[in-house]
């Protein structure tokens, strides 16, 4: 499977590393930028790109990190197709990790975005991991709502 990065200034150096990250996880990596830091660049402009590429592709899942990881998620899901969900929490605790997995479990997301100015780079790899081994039911229930979303 392939994943697709984009980050703002906020997230750029936590992108840097959880793209190393998710390639010992053994997955291919894509990154759609920011290429460079840039303090005063603007997350509409990576973001829509990466979210028209993850949701025109099977099998394709996309980080996108920006300070909070809310206006990235609201840039993404304006995008047919798209279901981003944010995540920001607390050390992986059972509550925590179980937003990460009813994510994928439940709604399909296939967008994790991260809120770069409240994760460690520890935090945020757990999380990745977490979510990028998580599969969606096939209970028709979900089926049926996911539809309804798009």
């Amino acid at each position: 499977m392939k994943v697709i990065f984009a980050a703002d200034h906020a997230g750029f150096v936590l992108k840097e590393e959880l793209k190393a990250h998710v390639v010992t996880l053994g997955y291919e990596v894509e990154d759609m930028g920011a290429y460079v830091y840039d303090a005063n660049d603007d997350y509409p402009d990576i973001i829509a790109p990466a979210a028209l590429a993850i949701a025109a592709q099977e099998q394709v899942r996309g980080i996108i990190l920006g300070g909070s990881g809310q206006g990235e998620a609201m840039v993404a899901n304006r995008i047919p197709g798209v279901r981003a969900v944010v995540y920001y929490g607390e050390p992986m605790g059972e509550h925590q990790e179980r937003i990460i997995t009813l994510s994928r479990e439940h709604n399909d997301a296939n967008i994790l975005s991260l809120g770069a100015r409240f994760l460690t780079s520890d935090e945020a790899k757990e999380a990745v991991t977490t979510w990028l081994a998580t599969g969606c039911s096939s209970d028709e229930r979900h089926a049926r709502r996911i539809a309804k979303i798009d």
